[in-house]
């Protein structure tokens, strides 16, 4: 994947810390890490890359590196020389010779957060400025204790987890970057989730809350860790992660052997998604209905303010934050987000009215959780709400001014459809529109049940996007429909775009599917979100295939063509062009300036075409 910071941010920093170190340059060179490809990057001559501390203990078997780096030195000098600084690692923990032993080593390294961020260090240098802490040490050093060590040693380092994650909320500390390396030491516990303060209430909700509590660049160097720690060296060839409570978890033949980013980042969203499955689903057991005579207990909704008793919103408050961070860097898929329980035992009749209240708290509020056809069902449950209340507004004001119709009527000639509908919702008011939809055919008997309503949409959708019109065109190979470039819209073409928009919203508010196939480039339009090469591809595939044909011409080709900077459209039976840039009709499309015709041409298509 694409890295955002600058490529020579780390050799700065190893650069740097060489020249603290006195070391002196030289001519020689190795191949350096890098996550897309190697490069040679000079170093002195004596220089040490040292081989990862992380070191992974089987049953059975020595510790034993696992790491891919080049060594010119031994690994013992590495040790030695940061052993003052190192609390913790794989290693110290399978040399231990007893279980007291690991529990006293365990009680020195959980003493503070600050202590325990100090365990387990990225020894491989280039790495450590993406992520401090060798995840897959981490992982090594838990496995090693929950497969080899007593009952004892697990309930000790629960009760030192706990006492860990408490001292973060309560005495604010100001080494915030460090306790965020302790932080991600703990959610690497596969047992984080099951883990309860004295009181029997789960205690990762407060991790979730030290996490919230940190100062807005150190939650954003935790997300960053997220998508790095196990991007890195040493997480290939790690012990396999068993996630004790994970519901939804990811295979780790998937994810370990991979230096991806995204495996990386989803590893830690799944750790997240574990904890709110797990809740859910014993929420829903507790409101469960006692089974009939021979039948299963009846399953009941649960909603995010009756879950207040687990302290669910803290951790989805922190999921935002995670969601909110990819959202920007795009690191996974939205999809990963979708939380299956959340889904199936979401009480929407309760979450959607306390979503409207001022201080409501709902899972409404955090929409990144609920899958497509959740949303759907929550704008109609929305819409059934303001229809209602519309109603009930109507019968009062027909009490003091006089009768008023409680429903939206339209009243339509088929042979007349988009005219009749255009002047009728032209004369209504904003509050009819939020009122329950009734459609009659003039010359018609009959009561619109539903019906009469799905039929005139089906034919006033069929008469806006048919060429008849000329507002939207469709491609060839392509089944969705885009604005058709006008020179100067009329007045009544505006009007018919004002109308598409308006019967869409009453299709959509009266829960009519409609057989309108729009491209994700609508979407994104309306989100604010930039449209991009990739969304001509479902608008217009042969002119994408076209304009990315421009990028394999040589300069000969190219000049070949002789085509300038400008567009060729047809509106009513003319011919019309675009200067795509200032003096585009004088300025010839060369190799060098190709990419900026293509992103002018698609600006053209998605922007200034339709404006």
């Amino acid at each position: 994947m694409t890295r955002s910071p600058e490529p020579n941010r780390k050799r700065q920093r190893v650069d740097r810390h060489q020249q603290h170190s006195g070391e002196s340059a030289s001519t020689s060179t190795i191949m350096t890490r890098s996550r897309s490809r190697s490069t040679a990057q000079p170093l002195p001559a004596n220089a040490v890359v040292p081989a990862p501390l992380a070191a992974v203990h089987e049953p059975g078997s020595s510790v034993a590196s696992k790491g891919a780096q080049t060594n010119f030195g031994d690994e013992s000098e590495v040790l030695e020389s940061h052993q003052d600084s190192i609390v913790l690692t794989s290693k110290m923990l399978s040399e231990l010779g007893s279980d007291q032993e690991v529990i006293s080593k365990l009680g020195e390294a959980f003493s503070e957060p600050c202590t325990l961020a100090r365990s387990f260090p990225q020894a491989d240098a280039l790495w450590a400025v993406d992520c401090p802490v060798d995840a897959a040490d981490v992982r090594a050093a838990y496995s090693f204790i929950f497969e080899n060590t007593s009952t004892e040693v697990h309930d000790e380092l629960q009760r030192l987890t706990v006492d860990a994650i408490n001292t973060m909320n309560a005495e604010p500390c100001d080494e915030h970057d460090i306790q965020m390396s302790a932080v991600l030491i703990m959610l690497l516990n596969p047992k984080i989730t099951e883990y309860v303060n004295g009181d029997s209430t789960p205690v990762f909700p407060e991790l979730c809350s030290a996490i919230m509590n940190q100062p807005s660049s150190q939650r954003t160097s935790l997300m960053q860790y997220f998508a790095t720690s196990d991007a890195a060296p040493n997480t290939r060839g790690s012990l396999p992660y068993t996630a004790v409570t994970g519901v939804r978890t990811i295979p780790d033949e998937q994810l370990l052997g991979s230096d991806s980013e995204q495996a990386s980042f989803e590893r830690y969203v799944d750790i997240f998604q574990s904890y709110v499955t797990q809740e859910m689903v014993k929420a829903a057991q507790r409101v469960a209905r006692p089974a009939a005579a021979g039948g299963e207990p009846t399953t009941q909704k649960v909603s995010l303010h009756g879950l207040s008793s687990c302290s669910l919103l803290a951790v989805v408050q922190c999921m935002a934050l995670v969601n909110s961070y990819n959202n920007t860097h795009k690191m996974v898929s939205y999809t990963a987000f979708y939380n299956d329980a959340v889904n199936e035992h979401i009480d929407i009749k309760d979450d959607v009215p306390r979503f409207r209240m001022p201080d409501g708290v709902s899972f409404c509020g955090y929409p990144f959780l609920l899958s497509p056809t959740t949303k759907s069902e929550i704008i109609r449950i929305e819409s059934v709400i303001l229809m209602r209340t519309e109603l009930q507004d109507s019968f009062f004001r027909a009490m003091f001014s006089g009768v008023t119709c409680p429903y939206l009527v339209l009243e339509v000639r088929r042979d007349n459809l988009v005219r009749d509908t255009l002047y009728q919702l032209d004369l209504k008011f904003s509050q009819d529109l939020r009122k329950q939809l009734k459609v009659r055919f003039v010359g018609e008997e009959g009561v619109d049940e539903g019906g009469v309503q799905k039929e005139f949409f089906q034919l006033i959708v069929r008469d806006v996007f048919s060429s008849k019109y000329g507002i939207f065109r469709a491609s060839e190979n392509s089944h969705f429909y885009w604005f058709r470039p006008l020179v100067a819209p009329g007045k009544d073409a505006l009007e018919e775009i004002r109308l598409t928009g308006q019967l869409i919203g009453l299709a959509v508010y009266n829960a009519v599917i409609l057989d309108i196939h729009l491209p994700p480039a609508m979407y994104k339009k309306l989100l604010g979100v930039p449209v991009t090469r990739d969304d001509l591809r479902e608008v217009d595939p042969e002119l994408h295939h076209g304009l990315m044909q421009l990028l394999n011409l040589t300069p000969d080709e190219l000049e070949f063509l002789e085509r300038t900077f400008e567009v060729e459209y047809e509106d009513l039976g003319e011919l019309h062009t675009h200067e795509l840039i200032p003096g585009g009709a004088q300025t010839l499309l060369t190799t060098d300036n190709r990419n900026l015709f293509i992103d002018k041409y698609v600006d053209f298509v998605f922007n200034s075409s339709c404006e």
